[in-house]
């Protein structure tokens, strides 16, 4: 009997994609494209449990994977353990594309409704509620404010416009 075994899509296969469709193209159309590749790694389970693992109680959820040289993006793993509430923020200058790969994430998306000045946080509320499950992808632009939940542990891949440790994010507070 013959066995045909698909390739395990990697993290340099990836970011290589993502490189090219930025590259080529830094529009949203192509931040879309990037989803569909997110999407891939999402569905490839030998790509989820090489790069998704879990980490000790209390360490930090998030870890980068890559960061393109050129372009700037990051590719991070998102491990939670447990219940997680994140409070309403953007992502600076940046965009940012959520995938899901284990869990459920309730996500909500807030607009702002008073611009904050200087130490005077931006106040927003929220506009539409959804869950995020295995597999799903979605892509925040820079800008727009959201904010997850997760009740047990959850698994994720987060693409970064840049990578958010050298970013400054608003101040934002639900109204």
């Amino acid at each position: 009997m013959n066995e045909t075994r698909t390739m395990s899509y990697t993290l340099d296969a990836l970011a290589a994609d993502i490189h090219r469709e930025l590259s080529r193209d830094p529009s949203v159309a192509a931040k879309q494209a990037v989803c569909r590749h997110v999407s891939r790694a999402l569905n490839d389970g030998e790509f989820v449990a090489t790069h998704l693992k879990d980490r000790p109680a209390g360490s930090d959820p998030r870890e980068i994977l890559y960061e393109d040289p050129e372009l700037g993006f990051c590719v991070c793993a998102h491990v939670y353990d447990g219940k997680a509430i994140g409070s309403p923020h953007d992502h600076g200058s940046s965009w940012a594309i959520y995938g899901q790969a284990t869990g459920v994430t309730e996500m909500t998306e807030w607009k702002i409704v008073e611009q904050g000045a200087a130490e005077t946080p931006s106040l927003v509320e929220p506009v539409r509620t959804y869950l995020m499950h295995p597999g799903d992808v979605q892509f925040y632009d820079v800008g727009m404010v959201h904010s997850p939940k997760r009740e047990a542990p959850v698994k994720l891949i987060r693409i970064e416009g840049k990578n958010l440790d050298k970013v400054k994010r608003s101040r934002i507070k639900a109204k």
